[in-house]
């Protein structure tokens, strides 16, 4: 039977990358249902993610269920790994802090599963003290994280930040199985 992951999608201009994530962790009999935060929206449609996963994309937290079910805990009750790639140093804020105003950062809350964090944003950003205090916390808590590339930045310039590559992201979800 297939493992099955929530893969979290904030809004990262290295959001592009996680269409290939689907297709690489189907490759590996990993299914995978996405949870986009609102922000994502405005950077790739919904579609493309359930085209990709061949499964429903979840959006928003009062979005009305198909079935009547408590979304956020379901989800996160059905999850082996819940994965957050790309992931924003807002939505980092947001779980160390506990906050759970969007429908990830619930399931998030929700889950007894393993978080996986791949970090993409601006070298700025993620060298932040406030970002890495954030990073610690959630480390010492038992969330993992898949540590950003150095490369080409959105910005244009280069540096830490990058999200890690497709298949070390692939890799690092086996691993946690």
């Amino acid at each position: 039977m297939a493992k099955q992951i929530i893969l979290g999608v904030t809004a990262s201009i290295a959001i592009y990358k996680a269409c290939d994530l689907i297709g690489r962790l189907k490759d590996q009999n990993i299914a995978t249902t996405v949870v986009m935060t609102r922000e994502a929206e405005e950077l790739i449609r919904p579609i493309v993610f359930q085209s990709l996963s061949g499964n429903k994309v979840y959006r928003g937290l009062f979005d009305l269920p198909e079935a009547w079910e408590i979304e956020h805990v379901a989800l996160a009750e059905k999850a082996d790994l819940i994965l957050i790639a790309p992931a924003t140093a807002n939505i980092i804020a947001k779980i160390a802090s506990g906050i759970c105003d969007d429908l990830l950062t619930c399931i998030v809350a929700a889950t007894k599963a393993p978080v996986l964090i791949a970090p993409a944003m601006n070298e700025n950003m993620y060298q932040n003290k406030i970002t890495q205090d954030n990073i610690r916390k959630l480390k010492s808590l038992g969330f993992k994280f898949i540590e950003p590339r150095k490369g080409r930045l959105a910005c244009g310039k280069a540096g830490v930040g990058c999200l890690a590559e497709v298949e070390e992201i692939v890799r690092q979800v086996k691993n946690n199985f």
